[in-house]
């Protein structure tokens, strides 16, 4: 039994040969009397290296895509929080300067509230306004609906855009339009406003704006309204009234900076009235120069020196200029319903017939199928719009002047050099949405 004990030491089996009859020891590599041999290291694997056990890890590369799967995850969240805090600090620069247009506006309300017009509420303006059924035009800075207050009486609400400019429009249209009272002027009747529900009341025009007279605007039709001369002229004399209080009939001068036929209202009689002051700006009388950041207008109404200024400073006789424009578009437009063809209005083409009209006081095309009498009064409307325009602004006329011009003899004005800048447009008329001002 002492074999079979060291067999078994050996780790291995002991057991009865049945060849031998004897006790043997039965080993891996075979079978042997008492013990196993000792063996080499690879001997049990016939001198094969051992199989590698298989690996349970990602590859010997693991550590490589760990540490870019790290650094791009880590990237990404350092771009969400600065862009979050961006959005964040955004969010709260508007929520901030809302408020703070929010409390200027409230603080103009409460000083000025002996001259500002009777407030109503949003939910007053839908009633009035059937909830914004009847549109009757769009603007720059706003929806104009159609509405009636208690009493029958007429109204044109102007719905300001939430998104557009930070409320200076508004204040600006409160401020100027509340100081006016003037049968040019378009009276304002009251204002809403409710957060960023800002509305705009104002006498209604049943005429719509000159625009529709003048064909500029292809949706309205200008059907049945006989519109002469004499009547476009009357026109012209009321704006350069309107004006002329504007600069120098309130105590404070309300420069307009945005006078074209857009802007002129009419009444049952055809009346005018000046309208939309949202880039208008107030300036004491003994003041006649002011201060702009930026250009404000209607392209091809501004005058030059609000745009660039080596042409001289922005003062009362920008809205001169813009005057003297519209009031070339008034002489050019009545032509476009009669057989003056646009394709030959070029603008070379129509200042050399203002021109020859002005110089002779005969003129060419359209011009010279006029009567006696109309002739003369387009001659006086042509010429007094070429001394608005003039380049430097202090060889304008003021307001005052140019109704003298208006209500005179045509023979007692000397005829003006061609201005440098000389373009009425026929373009669509956007006005500019820089307000920022000093």
């Amino acid at each position: 039994m002492e074999e079979c004990r060291s067999c078994i030491k050996s780790g291995e089996r002991c057991g009865t040969n049945t060849a031998t009859e004897r006790f043997s020891c039965f080993c891996s590599n075979g079978t042997y009397e008492s013990t196993c041999p000792v063996l080499a290291p690879d001997a049990r694997t016939n001198g094969q290296a051992p199989a590698e056990a298989p690996s349970r890890g990602i590859g010997t590369k693991s550590p490589l895509y760990i540490g870019i799967g790290v650094a791009t995850g880590g990237m990404i969240l350092f771009m969400a929080i600065i862009l979050y805090c961006f959005y964040k600090n955004k969010l709260r620069q508007v929520l901030y300067k809302g408020l703070e247009t929010d409390k200027e506006i409230e603080t103009f309300i409460k000083h000025h509230g002996s001259i500002t017009p009777k407030r109503f509420s949003y939910s007053q303006v839908k009633s009035m306004t059937d909830s914004f059924v009847r549109k009757l035009g769009q603007g720059g800075f706003g929806t104009v609906y159609k509405g009636k207050l208690r009493g029958d009486t007429l109204v044109a609400v102007k719905l300001l855009n939430s998104s557009k400019g930070n409320g200076e429009e508004f204040i600006n249209e409160v401020a100027s339009i509340s100081r006016t009272s003037h049968i040019n002027i378009v009276t304002l009747l009251g204002f809403c406003y409710e957060g960023n529900k800002r509305a705009l009341i104002y006498e209604f025009m049943s005429n719509g704006s000159l625009d529709k007279l003048l064909g500029n605007n292809k949706n309205v039709s200008t059907e049945g309204i006989n519109l002469t001369w004499d009547k476009l002229y009357q026109i012209a004399v009321g704006i350069a009234r309107g004006l002329e209080y504007l600069h120098k009939g309130c105590n404070t001068r309300i420069l307009h900076f945005d006078i074209k036929p857009q802007n002129i209202l009419l009444d049952d009689n055809f009346c005018p009235k000046i309208s939309d002051f949202g880039l208008s700006k107030l300036c004491l009388k003994r003041e006649s120069i002011v201060s702009m950041m930026a250009a404000r207008g209607t392209i091809g109404y501004i005058a030059p020196e609000v745009f660039i200024r080596n042409f001289g400073d922005i003062s009362y006789k920008s809205d001169v200029y813009s005057y003297g424009m519209m009031l070339l578009e008034m002489v050019r437009g009545k032509n476009k319903n009669s057989t003056y063809e646009a394709s030959q209005s070029s603008e070379v083409y129509f200042q050399d017939q203002v021109y020859k009209l002005i110089e002779d006081g005969y003129g060419e095309g359209i011009y010279s199928q006029l009567k006696d009498e109309d002739k003369q009064t387009v001659r006086k409307m042509a010429l007094v719009g070429v001394w608005c325009i003039q380049t430097d602004p202090k060889q304008r006329p003021s307001m005052g002047r140019v109704i003298e011009m208006l209500e005179g003899s045509i023979e007692a004005f000397p005829i003006p050099q061609k201005p440098f800048l000389f373009s009425p447009t026929t373009s669509p008329h956007h006005s500019l949405s820089i307000l920022s001002s000093t």
